[in-house]
């Protein structure tokens, strides 16, 4: 019970929390959000060719063997689960995918990176801003093999199996990183892991987003733990979601902003 009192007991406090537009004295942090509820607006309903393979999903009652290689699902426990409700419970909504979209165009969004494919919504997404290749790490090969099954543009390349493994020799072959959405393993050391490790191919543009960062009590210290990392000038905080700069003029600030 506890796994789904504590996100209801986090949003009470970011709801209290909260900033909008008009509270921000930064230019900077204005010109971000501003622009962030403006691309929000010109996409209610997100993208329409993307929402329709969502909904295709949703309707899927194909049934497939899950591996979970992190803190699993908090509605669906059993390892054979139905296309459709994996897509209903574990992927992110139209808006945040539009979200994570505006912030990785923010980017030159040459070198992208996704840790958690899940269904493939989030890297249809980002892939129609990527301006180079984006790679998309999936652990369970069941999920990754129908996230792929309908088009995609040809600059997106699957890699499945184990981030632990996988990340550093994928990260070690790339120039820089450009944009990452960490949204994969939702444990404490997982989610640090993966930061620590994009941290090592960041520049100043770079900019991180991490998933579901008020999923549990672990996700909840993991972002209080990249709050405070020394490479991070200014992050935000929207619930779902929190997004890490690396480059900014102000004093390092932590903003709780709505959408």
């Amino acid at each position: 019970m506890r796994k789904f009192i504590f996100p209801a007991i986090a949003y009470i406090h970011y709801w209290l929390k909260k900033e909008d537009l008009y509270s921000q004295q930064s230019s900077h942090i204005h010109a971000i959000y501003s622009g962030l509820l403006q691309y929000l607006k010109s996409q209610p309903d997100g993208d329409s060719e993307i929402e329709q393979v969502r909904n295709k999903l949703l309707s899927d009652t194909r049934i497939i063997e899950v591996n979970d290689l992190g803190a699993g699902s908090k509605k669906v426990s059993d390892p054979k689960r139905q296309v459709g409700k994996i897509t209903r419970h574990s992927t992110s909504s139209a808006k945040y995918g539009v979200l994570y979209q505006y912030f990785c165009a923010l980017t030159p969004a040459t070198y992208v990176l996704e840790l958690g494919t899940c269904m493939g919504i989030g890297t249809r997404y980002l892939a129609k801003v990527t301006q180079g290749n984006l790679w998309t790490i999936e652990g369970a090969a069941e999920i990754q093999r129908i996230a792929k099954e309908s088009t995609l543009p040809g600059n997106v390349e699957f890699i499945t199996g184990d981030i632990h493994s996988l990340l550093p020799d994928l990260l070690a072959d790339l120039p820089q990183l450009d944009f990452a959405l960490i949204d994969a393993n939702h444990t404490l050391e997982g989610t640090l892991f993966a930061f620590q490790q994009c941290l090592k191919k960041i520049h100043p543009k770079s900019i991180l987003a991490i998933g579901d960062i008020h999923w549990s009590e672990e996700m909840e210290k993991a972002w209080d733990q990249i709050k405070h990392s020394p490479s991070v000038a200014l992050t935000m905080d929207f619930y779902e979601c929190g997004i890490v700069f690396f480059e900014y003029s102000g004093p390092k600030s932590h903003l709780t902003l709505a959408v």
